[in-house]
């Protein structure tokens, strides 16, 4: 398992006088993500969006608590995109590393296995994966956070968008792994599909296949007009289209969720052409373009998805609690912080705002704004539509 320490670089300590003097110690905060496999790029996002947040915390002079001002360091380990590996990541930081707080993982299967292992030691969890039962209810998923949207918050307004600008889809295929997230997300998704009065072929394979033309072939055969690649990692959707378009399926190509509009393009190339897909961030905007200036000076240039923000957005989530709650033993004194900074704008989405108490019996779901893009020949995007859910 890889391990990545990250003590970010910040402003030497100043010396206070005396009567305003504030004590700096150091913080650790975890981070789970997939730093191999095919969802690396996820996992990358998880790990670069919170060493920006943690920089600019670290740039000031830390993080101001009580009455101590902390340096911020982060302790990540690669879950490898499966529940063993979100299980084994967890166990060490919690048992072995001891964090109080922890962001990521993506994907249902890490995640899960995840909060099995901090929910019973009262770990802070500020994640993103799909299945349901990542928040079950108050009384089971006490300390997990949802921080961005699933396929049950944006699921609908995209179909509905589906059918209105795609006027000759009727039959959309799903191809999708055979974990939690196919088990137990994607036939949420395909009753959607089904009920806006829509045919859905299903078809599953085993997670980290590469060679998906027997499936594809299947699914043309069965006279599909529109493939969604949603509930795929970066890496296999990517995949997903380019064989698709090899093995002679001409239809529309879209991702209802999952966003890795870069990464498919690099697999793909030019056979990505008009790939449609859900999207959860505007680079474009004056907060983004910020975003990515911060980025390329730290990384260079290269591949930044819209994971990124959203743990970027997550890190500053964190912060925030962490203050207004002034400590950073008391998980849930900072736990009630984060329920209670609804309406606080964290500057990249706008006010944060909760739900999920209807869906889920608990509070702990983040709704955000999402776009609908088409991809260029030259890998750029263009926006179809906003939309608010």
């Amino acid at each position: 398992m890889k391990l990545i320490r990250s003590i970010m670089a910040g402003a030497a300590l100043i010396a206070f006088g005396a009567a305003g003097a504030l004590a700096q110690e150091t913080l650790k905060i975890g981070a789970i993500g997939s730093l191999s496999g095919g969802g690396t790029a996820w996992g990358l996002a998880i790990q670069r969006g919170t060493e920006l947040a943690i920089d600019e915390v670290n740039s000031t002079g830390g993080l101001k608590v009580g009455d101590k001002s902390y340096k911020i360091e982060m302790i990540m380990y690669d879950d490898q995109y499966n529940a063993q590996g979100g299980k084994t990541a967890a166990e060490r930081l919690v048992h072995q590393d001891k964090v109080k707080f922890i962001i990521g993982p993506i994907g249902s299967g890490p995640v899960l296995s995840t909060v099995s292992v901090t929910t019973p030691a009262e770990v802070l969890v500020l994640s993103n994966g799909y299945a349901p039962g990542i928040l079950r209810n108050e009384a089971k998923a006490p300390y997990n956070f949802r921080m961005t949207n699933t396929n049950d918050e944006y699921s609908e307004a995209f179909v509905k968008w589906v059918k209105e600008g795609l006027p000759n889809a009727k039959k959309i295929g799903f191809i999708v792994p055979n974990d939690a997230i196919g088990q137990q997300v994607a036939p949420g998704l395909k009753k959607i599909y089904e009920a806006a009065g829509f045919e859905v072929f299903y078809e599953m394979y085993e997670r980290g296949s590469k060679e998906f033309i027997p499936l594809l072939t299947r699914m043309i055969a069965a006279r599909v007009d529109t493939f969604d690649v949603n509930f795929n990692a970066p890496g296999e959707a990517g995949l997903l289209v380019r064989q698709a378009r090899q093995a002679g399926f001409r239809g529309p190509i879209i991702q209802a969720g999952g966003p890795s509009v870069p990464e498919i393009f690099e697999v793909a190339g030019g056979l990505a052409k008009g790939f449609l897909s859900y999207e959860m961030f505007d680079f474009s905007s004056e907060v983004g373009q910020k975003l990515t200036k911060a980025y390329e000076a730290k990384y260079g240039k290269g591949i930044i998805n819209s994971q990124l923000p959203a743990f970027y957005n997550a890190t500053r989530i964190l912060f925030e609690a962490l203050k207004r709650a002034g400590t950073t033993t008391d998980v849930k004194k900072v736990r009630d912080q984060v329920e209670a900074l609804e309406g606080w704008d964290t500057g990249i989405y706008g006010p944060v705002r909760w739900t999920g108490t209807e869906k889920y019996g608990v509070k702990h779901q983040l709704l955000l704004p999402f776009f609908i893009v088409e991809l260029q020949e030259d890998g750029t995007t263009k926006t179809r539509a906003r939309v608010v859910p």
